[in-house]
């Protein structure tokens, strides 16, 4: 029986509202139909048999969401894979134990390959058994090897049954992320549009809100930045925009305050998700604030020793290569760091993250909010480096708009963050850098990287 017969009644019900805006042409709720069935003939013909580990290599478009729903529909284990990860694609696909691979070209010619392999991980076959359809995801692997979730897609799928608005979004995130993910099933269960973009830069992103009046722009903190210091929002007509949701990493408050007075009228919501167990509902205080709610239906929260731990209907079954992470009441550590307020949180950082300085604790998102704010600095990482006396010391990555001589930023750096930071958190060694400091996730990368100019070190405290 199929699994998605309640999304399909959905679009039944409006044919011809347009569901995708990919290359600046509409596709239509009746054409994502006739595709899903198309796909399923294809299927059909290629014999390719429920349980299968299927992988999706492609970008976000009309055939691939297509394909996803058919695949979904058909209950195989999917394992999408977009150009970001293309240096990990044999890695990925071993680990999951692919035994078929759809992959999409620029021009959504298709082609399908079968893997002589057997699934013999215990939780795929687990799954397979069951007869529900699976998701696999893999970690960044900003901080450590990549870990692949394996998750039950049921249980993805059920929190978006009861209807919810109907909106615009430009969909940034990409569909081997839970937040892409998540994006496209709140927008295709609500019959909404979603409108890509060729490119993630500041000016393409604008240019397509403007043009098709996108009125939910999910990304990050590291994005909102760029969109910042590019200026592309004087340059574009955003007043469409409603809401504006950020995740994946920590906010500078400084950055978000900032986007609040340029957007007075532009909902900021931060959010909060887990490729271990998804994206749970959210709320925040005020559109200038950090403190936040988060939780909602299927989802348990607690705060144990200052670290935000989750438990979730919707968690995965497990790591493919990796221990469980779940306590024996499945329970999750995240490794985040809060604040409580009440009902609210503040989230500090990752602990993985956090810069010991003889004892002190430092969050990187703070000292980077305030570098963020001198003039000249257009992006900064702020990471620990070892030090025999104080275990840690704070350092600055910076990339500058202009050149500047070295030793001259770092004296107006430490004058600036005098009245600003404690003595502790100004960074004692700065480096300045060249190369972007995100991934292609715009996500900040903490790894330590040689520096590409030059770095200088400062040991008076």
């Amino acid at each position: 029986m199929a699994c998605l017969t309640w999304l399909r009644d959905r679009f039944a019900e409006q044919p011809q509202q347009t569901f995708m805006i990919w290359r600046d042409q509409p596709y239509t709720y009746d054409w994502l139909t006739s595709q899903i069935a198309a796909w399923e003939a294809r299927l059909d013909q290629a014999a390719l048999p429920p349980g299968s580990v299927v992988a999706i290599s492609g970008d976000y478009s009309p055939t691939v969401v297509a394909l996803l729903l058919a695949l979904i529909d058909r209950r195989t284990i999917l394992v999408p894979l977009t150009a970001s990860v293309a240096a990990h694609h044999e890695e990925f696909t071993q680990i999951a134990e692919v035994q078929w691979e759809i992959s999409l070209d620029a021009h959504e010619q298709s082609r399908l390959t079968r893997y002589d392999r057997d699934v013999h991980n215990e939780l795929t076959r687990g799954l397979i058994a069951t007869g529900d359809p699976g998701l696999i995801l893999f970690s960044s692997g900003s901080t450590g090897k990549s870990k692949a979730a394996l998750h039950n897609f049921m249980g993805l799928l059920e929190k978006f049954k009861p209807r919810r608005h109907s909106m615009v979004t430009l969909t940034f995130l990409l569909l081997d992320h839970i937040g892409g993910i998540n994006t496209l099933l709140y927008v295709l269960s609500n019959t909404g549009c979603i409108v890509t973009v060729h490119d993630r830069n500041p000016d393409v992103v604008c240019s397509a809100i403007a043009r098709h009046r996108v009125e939910v722009l999910p990304t990050s903190p590291t994005f909102l930045n760029l969109l910042l210091m590019s200026e592309a929002y004087k340059r574009h007509d955003l007043s469409s925009l409603k809401r504006i949701t950020y995740g994946t990493e920590p906010m500078p408050e400084q950055t978000l305050q900032r986007l609040h007075a340029i957007l007075p009228n532009v909902e900021l919501l931060q959010t909060y998700g887990l490729s271990e167990l998804g994206i749970l509902r959210s709320k925040s205080r005020s559109s200038d604030s950090l403190w936040v709610k988060v939780g909602g239906e299927g989802f348990e929260t607690r705060i144990q020793d200052g670290t935000l731990w989750l438990r979730a209907r919707s968690a995965m079954l497990g790591y493919l290569n990796a221990p469980s992470p779940f306590d024996t009441e499945g329970w999750f550590n995240t490794g985040d760091a809060v604040e409580v307020d009440g009902e609210y949180i503040k989230i500090l950082g990752r602990r993985s993250e956090l810069i010991n300085v003889g004892g002190t604790k430092v969050y990187p998102a703070e000292v980077e909010g305030v570098l963020l704010q001198m003039p000249n600095v257009r992006d900064v990482t702020v990471v620990g480096e070892a030090n025999p006396i104080t275990g840690q010391v704070v350092v600055a990555r910076v990339n500058l708009h202009e050149p500047e001589d070295l030793g001259l930023f770092r004296r107006r750096m430490r004058a600036f963050c005098r009245d600003r930071l404690a003595s502790y958190k100004i960074p004692a060694r700065v480096e300045l850098v060249e190369t972007a400091q995100y991934s292609e996730r715009f996500k900040k990368m903490r790894r330590r990287q040689d520096p590409a100019l030059e770095g200088d070190l400062d040991g008076s405290q």
